[in-house]
């Protein structure tokens, strides 16, 4: 026997250690391994050559996925030595299926050894395999619960089974593999919305700062209900009317967000972007336009999903109308408003920015907009005049909130100096400020 190379591995014997020489070989350039041969090419020989023939042959049939039978040849030689001829995979990465898609499952040739694939191999390797379109790669992940996507689902009426999944782009066409477009819906998301609100135009003063994880409908959500606490009220008298304006349109918040989580490139790590302060609110997603549309193509109406898959979920759910219609809306609302909607494009981030449109009542206001109460806030106060004081879970029941919400609605109160709170835990109460 010749001596082991980068595309010879010897074996004395048969042991779950072959299945990694196997992956490897299928994840690189090919290779042969001797199952009965020494490190230093002495013939061993097994001594029950049909029954360790057999036990390997299922071994990697079980052990390892996708299916890389189609590329291991068998042979006996001499009646003693197993021989695999590996060839190179074409649907890479093979690994454990113990251990999944993530180093200890992926192994790679490395000279004369057969080493773990790093977590940049793994995507490179997937993104040969199953092209460049993101949400239809397979997830590095596939360990997925869909909690927060089936109660979003539930919600709208639209059945969510696993029935369902290949045709909604979770799964693979070829294959029971969870997607990327899997990874994005899922309770364990890798992406987040992170939301600073400013106290000074230039962004550099931070009043708070949030971020929200999970599955994208669970962003989706969180986001929406922080971003209308930041949606404050100004009361303008007209002869004996009094008027009451929102800083910006629910609408247009709602539709920003919507195209920021649908159209962000979702290959790159970074989280979506929202800053507030008094005059404007911007949304940066990570990605530019895709080739071949302008600016104006957007503000017209013309529009190509960069996740066409992830967009057809939103329109399956009527959180989305129409590709395109989204950005016109958001014009339209700021018809009658002398500031308008403004439209950045750098290569690699895409930037919606929504006027204040009481930002210039701001400017002769004695009391600042961001210290007006919201309506739910306003509700709150109501309950306070006639009943004295209120608990956490008084709130939740009266504005029917979860308990993170009800926390930063009331955090959000104190700092406005609106209420105050008296006691601690259990014994915790909200009364109006004196």
């Amino acid at each position: 026997m010749s001596i082991e190379t980068e595309n010879i591995e010897f074996k004395a014997q048969f042991t779950e250690d072959l299945y990694k020489e196997v992956i490897a070989f299928a994840n690189t350039d090919g290779g042969t391994i001797y199952i009965g041969v020494e490190n230093d090419g002495t013939v061993r020989g097994l001594s029950l050559v049909d029954q360790e023939y057999t036990q390997i042959t299922n071994g990697i049939r079980d052990a390892i996925t996708p299916d890389v039978t189609l590329f291991v040849r068998y042979t006996i030689q001499e009646n003693q030595v197993v021989r695999l001829e590996v060839s190179e995979g074409t649907n890479k990465p093979y690994y454990l299926k113990s251990k999944g898609l993530k180093p200890s499952g992926v192994f790679v040739r490395q000279g004369t050894s057969s080493v773990p694939a790093s977590p940049e191999a793994i995507r490179q390797m997937i993104k040969d395999s199953d092209g460049d379109v993101f949400e239809e790669m397979r997830s590095l992940y596939q360990d997925l619960t869909f909690d927060a996507a089936t109660a979003a689902f539930r919600r709208y009426g639209v059945d969510f089974t696993p029935e369902k999944y290949r045709a909604l782009g979770i799964t693979q066409k070829d294959s029971a593999l969870f997607s990327n477009l899997a990874l994005l819906l899922s309770d364990q998301c890798l992406h987040s919305v992170k939301i600073s609100v400013f106290a000074d135009e230039a962004n550099t003063v931070f009043r708070d700062q949030k971020e929200f994880g999970g599955s994208i409908f669970a962003q989706l959500e969180a986001s929406y209900d922080y971003l209308m606490l930041c949606n404050q009220t100004a009361a303008v008298i007209q002869g004996l009317q009094r008027i009451d304006n929102r800083d910006y349109p629910e609408e247009a918040i709602r539709e920003a967000l919507l195209n920021a989580l649908i159209h962000r490139d979702y290959s790159y790590s970074g989280s979506i972007i929202i800053n507030v302060n008094d005059r404007e609110m911007e949304f940066i997603s990570l990605g530019g336009l895709l080739p071949g549309l302008s600016p104006d193509d957007i503000r017209s109406g013309i529009s190509q999903p960069r996740n066409k898959n992830l967009a057809a979920v939103f329109h399956r759910l009527r959180l989305i109308e129409a590709y395109g219609t989204g950005i016109r809306r958001i014009y339209s609302l700021y018809t009658d408003c002398p500031a308008q909607p403004r439209i950045e494009i750098t290569p690699n981030t895409f930037k919606m920015v929504l006027p204040n449109r009481n930002a210039h009542l701001n400017k002769d206001s004695e009391r600042p907009i961001s210290s007006l109460p919201t309506a739910q806030m306003q509700t709150i106060l109501d309950y306070l005049a006639k009943h004295g004081q209120i608990t956490d879970s008084e709130i939740e029941a009266l504005l029917k909130l979860k308990k993170t919400r009800t926390y930063t609605l009331v955090q959000q109160m104190r700092k406005m100096g609106l209420i105050v709170a008296e006691g601690r835990g259990k014994d915790k109460r909200y009364k109006l400020n004196p």
